[in-house]
């Protein structure tokens, strides 16, 4: 791998701590959900942080496929919704749900873009194999 950019953040105190980029843009308080038995409230978690960057990534790599493919979109959004849950040895485990919003194509076709972006994005990479990811549209 060729490095083109490294993120760096710094957490102390884990899901209840505070998390801060090395150039300040993220720079904030974390809680642990109330349905994981945490305070909840105003700040924001892991999963979150996950979802977020996941759903980004994911449709950098959805725009890049329509380009290639010159298919013509309205519109697209991704959500990205992470699951963490027990696994079968009472460890923490995440699941992930990647729905996609393609306007402008058929729904078959919108399936299809969400496939092929899924063996482009850098996340999909990182999590094949580890965390199970399932693909949906709108």
């Amino acid at each position: 791998m060729k490095p083109l950019y490294t993120a760096k953040a710094t957490t102390q105190g884990g899901r209840s701590g505070h998390v801060k980029s090395d150039d300040n843009v993220i720079d904030m308080q974390l809680s642990v959900p109330s349905d994981m038995g945490g305070e909840g409230g105003a700040h924001t978690n892991p999963e979150q942080l996950f979802a977020a960057g996941y759903s980004a990534c994911f449709g950098s790599a959805l725009d890049l496929v329509i380009s290639k493919e010159k298919v013509n979109v309205e519109s697209t959004a991704i959500t990205s919704e992470v699951t963490i849950g027990k696994g079968d040895d009472n460890g923490f485990e995440l699941v992930v749900k990647m729905i996609g919003e393609i306007k402008g194509v058929e729904k078959e076709k919108a399936k299809e873009l969400m496939e092929k972006a899924h063996q482009v994005c850098p996340y999909s990479k990182a999590t094949r194999g580890n965390i199970d990811v399932t693909l949906d549209v709108k």
